[in-house]
């Protein structure tokens, strides 16, 4: 199996790299159109700001590539984010494959939302396995809106999504690299998606 890893201007790539090598999984890490294209399933990961890095996604062109992908697409933490509309971090507008507005969380409670978190309603093949109410690590100070896009939530401050799907776009706000057992069963579940 072919596993492209999008490679863009965004940290912590590293460690999803490691996480799939934990499952016997070598992924190429490429910002080339072929690769990515070619690819039987893609990884758009990272930790980052939203309008820097939807800036080099315009620059290079990886922006209308990864819109244009047919295959299941997994984003995490940031590359979640910039699935969707539109997100409050510099008023940035982003690639729209979700219908959510990213948003910033009211400062009620430390931000950002940084540990561990449990997620629930869970629907999808991407949680097979999982229960419900299992602990994930989260790092972030943005959330995106519940709405008919989510299969998973989480609650930190108020309720969000803590994961999407659409068409064969899914997405986690938490880091299944960073999640132990679980997160490693999230990310062969992606790879095993049909």
């Amino acid at each position: 199996m072919n596993i492209a890893i999008i490679k863009y201007n965004a940290g912590n790539i590293q460690s999803v790299i490691f996480a799939l090598q934990r499952l016997g999984i070598e992924a190429v890490l490429t910002d080339s159109a072929e690769e990515i294209r070619s690819a039987d399933k893609v990884i758009f990961p990272g930790v980052g700001e939203a309008s820097t890095t939807m800036e080099y996604l315009k620059k290079t062109k990886l922006d209308e590539i990864i819109v244009s992908l047919k295959q299941p697409v997994l984003g995490i933490c940031l590359g979640m984010q910039l699935l969707c509309k539109y997100s409050e971090e510099n008023e940035t507008k982003c690639l729209g494959i979700f219908d959510n507005k990213i948003k910033l969380f009211p400062p009620k409670q430390k931000v950002p939302h940084v540990g561990w978190n449990n997620i629930y309603n869970l629907k999808s093949p991407l949680f097979k396995g999982l229960a419900e109410k299992s602990f994930v690590y989260f790092v972030h100070s943005f959330y995106a809106e519940l709405n008919e896009n989510s299969i998973a939530d989480c609650e930190y401050i108020l309720p969000f999504g803590a994961a999407l799907h659409k068409n064969n776009f899914y997405a986690v706000q938490f880091h299944p690299e960073k999640s132990s057992k679980e997160g490693s069963l999230i990310l062969k579940n992606f790879i095993e998606l049909c």
